[in-house]
C-alpha cells in the first residue's frame, strides 16, 4: 500500500528567551521526517565548507575496513577534514558493497540498462511538495553534491506505475467466477485498490500510520521528543510486526500514555492479504516476525515516502557526465591490482563519486590521494585479525590477493584508529579480535553483533523489451502475488537505453530461502514460467510476458551466499532492540579507549537502507575528530551531539 505521510513543518526557530545552549542544539536539530533515535541534522554538519572539522593531528593513522558506502563515506570525510594517513581495505575487486549495479546488455557499453541487485530505492527525507535533494538527509546532500540524476521509484500501487496487478489466492480475490488479476490504477496517488477487502486493509494501515504520525510530528525535535520516543520503544520493542498488525486499534491517543498507539486491528484474513500487499514497496510478510519498531520506523519516519531511483551521474539520455577515470578500461589500487573502473551509472555512482571525485578541501579525490599517500587503497585484500597492541595501536592483519590463493600473502600494518564497516556476521566468522579487554570491547557488544539477525534476499533481474511499456500489452507494469515470485517490478530509465528492465522476483527471508535449491538459470526459468502461468490463468489478461524478456541475459543475486556480505540487511527480533542500540552507541562509550569504531548498517536499527550507513560513517568521523582534538566547523562540539537512549 502506498502511504505517504504529509507532514507540516515543526518550528525549530529560536526565540529570544531560549538559552544559548538550546540555541546551539536547535542549530543541529533534525526536522521531521528523519530517523527517531537522534534528532540530529547530519547534513548540516557535512555540507559545511571543508566538512565536519579541521584536523589538528593530520598524521593520526586510520584504517577503514570495507569499501562499501560506509567505508567510502568515512574515508572521504576524514580526508576532507585533513587527515592524510588513511588506508582503505576491501576484500572484493570492486567498491560499493551492497550497492551493486550490474549491466543487462552485452557487450558492456556505457549506454545500458542498470540492474540494482542490492539497494535500489532511496529515501531522501524530503517533505511533500519539496524536491528530493532538498531533503534533510545525507543521501540528499550527496546526490546534490555529486549531481546524481534521480526519478520517483515505480513502487507497486504508486502513481509512478501505469498500473499494478494484484494476483492473490489464485485469482479468486474479488469473487469472480473465473480467476482474475485485479488491476489497480492510481494516477493521483489517492485511489484505493480495486477490491473491498484490499480497501479495508489499506484503510486500516493508513489510519494507524496517520494517527501515529500526527502526534509524532508535533513533538519531534522538541524537548519532549526523547521521552516520547522512549515510551514508544517501551511499548513496542517486545512486539512483533505480526502482533502489531492484529492488535486492536486505539481510537483516542492518551497523553498520559504517549507511547501507546494501539495496533492496526486486522483480522487474520486481512493480515494474510497484508502479508503480500505490504506498506507501499511490495510484500512485507517476510518481516512479520521482526520487532514492530522496524516497520514503524520505516513507515513513519521517512523511509517509505517519496522513494527515488538513482540513475547515476548521467544526463537525461543516461550518458555519464564527464568524470575522472570514466573511460578507463581498469583502475589500479595502491599495490597495482586492478579493480572495477567507475562507470557512474546507477546507484553505485554514489560510491564511485565518493572515491573518485575531488573534495572541496583538497581539489583532489580520495583515490588520487591513495596513490600518492602513506596510506592507500588495497583491493582484493581480506582482513583476518585485529590485534590490540601494548602501545595502544591496532595491528590489522590481512591477506593480499585474497582471490588468488597461490599468489596471496599475509601482511599487516599498525594503526591509531580502525573503522570497521563490515556486516557483523562477517566480523564474527572471518575476523579475530585479540587483546581487546572488557573496558574496550565488552562481551555485551560482541554478543549483540554475533547474535544479530541478518536476513537473506534474492533478486532476479532481466532486460525487458521496450515494446512492453510502450505497446498495447494488457500486462500491468508492477505485479504483486502470493506466489513464490512475490513482487515484480518493470521500469524504464530513459528512451536511450536499448532495453528497459524487469525485476522478475524480489524476495526476503523465508521467501528467498526457499529459492536456494535452484541454480541461477533454473530460477530464472521458474520465475518466467510462473509469471506466464499467472498471466495466462487470469481471465482478464491471457497474455504471456516471456516474449518481452531476454532470459539469457538475466542475473540473480543471493545476498546470504555472497562472500563479501553474508546477508542482505540486519534486522532485530522482538526484545532485542536495545542490543541494536547498544551497538550504535559503542563509538561514544568505548572507542576512545579501544581505537576501534563500529560503523554502518551492522550497527544501526534501520536495516536495508543507505542512510544509516552514511550516518554511521559520519558518526565515526565525529568521534575520531573529537579524540584527536580536531577543530569542529560551525561551532559544533560533542555536547551538541545527542545520546542514544538505552533501556531504563
Amino acid at each position: 500500500m502506498t502511504t505517504e505521510t504529509s507532514s507540516q513543518p515543526t518550528s525549530n526557530d529560536a526565540t529570544t528567551n531560549t538559552p544559548s545552549s538550546l540555541l546551539t542544539r536547535k542549530k543541529w536539530a533534525a526536522r521531521f521526517p528523519n530517523p527517531p533515535d537522534l534528532c540530529f541534522d547530519y547534513r548540516a554538519l557535512v555540507e559545511q565548507e571543508h566538512g565536519i572539522a579541521r584536523a589538528t593531528d593530520p598524521d593520526h593513522k586510520i584504517c577503514v575496513i570495507g569499501a562499501g558506502v560506509t567505508g567510502l563515506t568515512a574515508a572521504r570525510e576524514l580526508y576532507r577534514c585533513g587527515f592524510i594517513d588513511i588506508t582503505l581495505i576491501e576484500q572484493s575487486k570492486r567498491i560499493g558493497g551492497r550497492h551493486l549495479t550490474v549491466h543487462g546488455n552485452h557487450p558492456l557499453e556505457e549506454n545500458h540498462t542498470p540492474f540494482e541487485m542490492g539497494a535500489m530505492r532511496m529515501p531522501f527525507f524530503n517533505r511533500e511538495n519539496e524536491l528530493p535533494k532538498a531533503g534533510r538527509s545525507l543521501m540528499a546532500y550527496y546526490a546534490d553534491e555529486f549531481d546524481l540524476a534521480i526519478s520517483d521509484f515505480p513502487n507497486p500501487g504508486s502513481r509512478w506505475v501505469n498500473s499494478t496487478g494484484i494476483y492473490l489466492q489464485e485469482g479468486s480475490l474479488g469473487g469472480r467466477p473465473l480467476p482474475h488479476m485485479l488491476i489497480w490504477t492510481n494516477k493521483d496517488g489517492l485511489t484505493p485498490p480495486p477490491d473491498e477487502a484490499l480497501q479495508t486493509v489499506c484503510a486500516k494501515w493508513k489510519t494507524f500510520v496517520d494517527r501515529m504520525t500526527r502526534q509524532i510530528m508535533q513533538v519531534y525535535a522538541t524537548p519532549q521528543w526523547e521521552s516520547v520516543w522512549a515510551a514508544i520503544v517501551e511499548r513496542y520493542e517486545g512486539v512483533s510486526f505480526r502482533d502489531l498488525v492484529g492488535m486492536p486499534p486505539l481510537e483516542n491517543w492518551n497523553t498520559e500514555q504517549p507511547g501507546d498507539f494501539g495496533g492496526v486491528g486486522m483480522t487474520p484474513h486481512e493480515s494474510t492479504l497484508f502479508y503480500s500487499i505490504g506498506i507501499g514497496d511490495g510484500s512485507w510478510g517476510a518481516f512479520y516476525d521482526v520487532c514492530a519498531l522496524y516497520p514503524l520506523r520505516t513507515a513513519i519516519f521517512g523511509f517509505s515516502s517519496r522513494l527515488q531511483l538513482v540513475h547515476g551521474r548521467v544526463d537525461a539520455c543516461g550518458v555519464p557526465l564527464t568524470a575522472p577515470y570514466l573511460h578507463c578500461e581498469a583502475v589500479i589500487d595502491t599495490q597495482g591490482l586492478r579493480f572495477d573502473s567507475p562507470r557512474y551509472i546507477g546507484l553505485v555512482a554514489l560510491d564511485e563519486c565518493l572515491m573518485f571525485l575531488p573534495t572541496d578541501s583538497t581539489d583532489t579525490s580520495f583515490y588520487e590521494h591513495c596513490l600518492e599517500s602513506a596510506g592507500g587503497f588495497f583491493s582484493d585484500s581480506s582482513v583476518s585479525k585485529l590485534e590490540k597492541l601494548d602501545n595502544q595501536k591496532i595491528r590489522v592483519h590481512y591477506t593480499w590477493q585474497f582471490s588468488q590463493p597461490l599468489l596471496s600473502r599475509q601482511q599487516f600494518d599498525d594503526f591509531d584508529s580502525v573503522i570497521m564497516t563490515l556486516p557483523s556476521w562477517l566480523i564474527e566468522t572471518c575476523i579475530r579480535l585479540e587483546n581487546f579487554n572488557q573496558q574496550m570491547l565488552p562481551y555485551e557488544t560482541i554478543n549483540a553483533y554475533k547474535t544479530a539477525h541478518w536476513e537473506t534476499s534474492c533478486k532476479v533481474y532481466a532486460p525487458l523489451s521496450k515494446s512492453f511499456l510502450s505497446g498495447p500489452s494488457k500486462i500491468p507494469q508492477a505485479i504483486v502475488t502470493d506466489s513464490f515470485i512475490h513482487d515484480v517490478y518493470s521500469y524504464r530509465y530513459n528512451d536511450n537505453y536499448q532495453y528497459d528492465c524487469i525485476l522478475l522476483s524480489y524476495t526476503w527471508e523465508d521467501d528467498a530461502t526457499k529459492l536456494a535449491l535452484f541454480t541461477d538459470r533454473e530460477l530464472v526459468s521458474k520465475c518466467v514460467e510462473e509469471l506466464d502461468r499467472i498471466l495466462m490463468n487470469s481471465a482478464n489478461i491471457q497474455e504471456k510476458i516471456s516474449p518481452y524478456i531476454l532470459t539469457e541475459q538475466a542475473m540473480v543475486q543471493r545476498w546470504m551466499t555472497d562472500r563479501n556480505a553474508l546477508g542482505c540487511a540486519k534486522l532485530y527480533r522482538p526484545g532485542t532492540y536495545y542490543d541494536a542500540v547498544s551497538l550504535m552507541k559503542y563509538n561514544r562509550d568505548y572507542s576512545h579507549l579501544s581505537g576501534l569504531y563500529l560503523s554502518g548498517e551492522s550497527f544501526s536499527v534501520d536495516a536495508g537502507w543507505t542512510e544509516p550507513c552514511l550516518r554511521g560513517a559520519v558518526d565515526a568521523v565525529i568521534h575520531i575528530c573529537n579524540k584527536t582534538q580536531a577543530v569542529f566547523n560551525g561551532d559544533f562540539c560533542l555536547s551538541d551531539y545527542p545520546h542514544y537512549r538505552t533501556r531504563g
